[in-house]
């Protein structure tokens, strides 16, 4: 499968199960550009939000609901009204109130605003404790992961993940991976330590994080501690005699920080020429992306077409209550 065979296959999947994705960023050009493509090429229908265009009374209604979703936290009203003002959080609710299905974001807002605004406003999904992100990798080289496919996390959100939290970092990734690519998972947990060559509380945790996805979903392909060269080569996997499990074929990897996971997708995109889709915000009850605020219209494309499956799959197989 080359790079343009599975975006492509995104893009249909998308065009076939047509979904509202609300897009808050109306004054970047990438994001009209891409609004216009998407539009004509049917893969989703797109609301671009304008700030003066926002509804009245649907501003009130989602001020009133985020002020009763943060009252606990000391918020005033007036001040989940002008919270609400800002599109990025009138898109969040406008998502939580189902009139729409998603929302793509990052083009101006950094991760931190997107990823805030979406945690605000949705759920976590009941069986996961932390919200992360992914980035579905696609190599033009296909003898790496899936035919040339990976998905990382976390890239984007959570610094310093404990045992529990990679645990359920790589069982969201593991959701995504059925969910949009249709593939199953080969789940991968990183580690400068291949089946203890190395020590320290950071090769504990990963350790732990294994054992406790283990238990939570037995049916998960998954093994850690790996170094990334054991979990992806073959080779490497037999001679540190971790080829049992996945044999050097890892299509899902983990990272054990965020430093990592940051600057291993960049170091990928940017030497191996690889497209990056995302980050991908997972463990929530409702779907939505952030956007590389240097992204490229074509990235913004992908990320809307891979929200539109998400929200397509949440409706079908249930999203939890809010």
């Amino acid at each position: 499968m080359v790079m343009n065979d599975i975006i492509h296959k995104i893009r249909e999947r998308a065009k076939s199960q047509l979904q509202t994705i609300v897009l808050p960023e109306s004054q970047d050009a990438r994001i009209r550009e891409a609004a216009e493509i998407i539009e004509k090429e049917g893969i989703a229908r797109v609301l671009l939000l304008e700030p003066g265009r926002i509804d009245v009374e649907k501003k009130e209604k989602y001020s009133r609901e985020f002020f009763r979703l943060r009252q606990k936290k000391g918020i005033t009203l007036e001040e989940a009204r002008e919270i609400i003002s800002d599109p990025l959080y009138y898109a969040a609710m406008m998502v939580r109130d189902k009139s729409a299905d998603g929302f793509v974001a990052g083009a101006f807002y950094t991760t931190p605003e997107v990823a805030r605004a979406a945690i605000r406003c949705f759920n976590l999904n009941p069986q996961i404790i932390v919200a992360s992100s992914c980035f579905i990798m696609v190599l033009p080289d296909t003898t790496w992961g899936e035919k040339g496919v990976f998905v990382f996390a976390d890239c984007g959100i959570v610094p310093h993940p404990n045992s529990e939290q990679l645990a359920c970092i790589a069982i969201s990734a593991a959701e995504l991976t059925r969910e949009v690519l249709e593939i199953e998972p080969r789940i991968a947990l990183l580690s400068y330590s291949t089946k203890g060559s190395g020590r320290g509380g950071a090769v504990r945790e990963v350790k732990l994080a294994v054992e406790l996805i283990r238990q939570k979903n037995p049916e998960l392909l998954v093994d850690g501690e790996l170094q990334v060269d054991a979990a992806i080569v073959p080779e490497v996997a037999r001679i540190k005699k971790a080829d049992v499990i996945l044999e050097g074929r890892a299509n899902v990897l983990i990272f054990p920080n965020l430093n990592a996971g940051n600057i291993s997708y960049k170091l990928v995109q940017r030497l191996a020429n690889a497209r990056a889709i995302g980050p991908l915000i997972l463990g929530l009850n409702r779907p939505c992306s952030d956007l590389s605020r240097g992204c490229s219209i074509e990235d913004i494309i992908d990320c809307i077409a891979v929200t539109a499956i998400r929200a397509h799959s949440q409706q079908q197989f249930g999203d939890g209550s809010l």
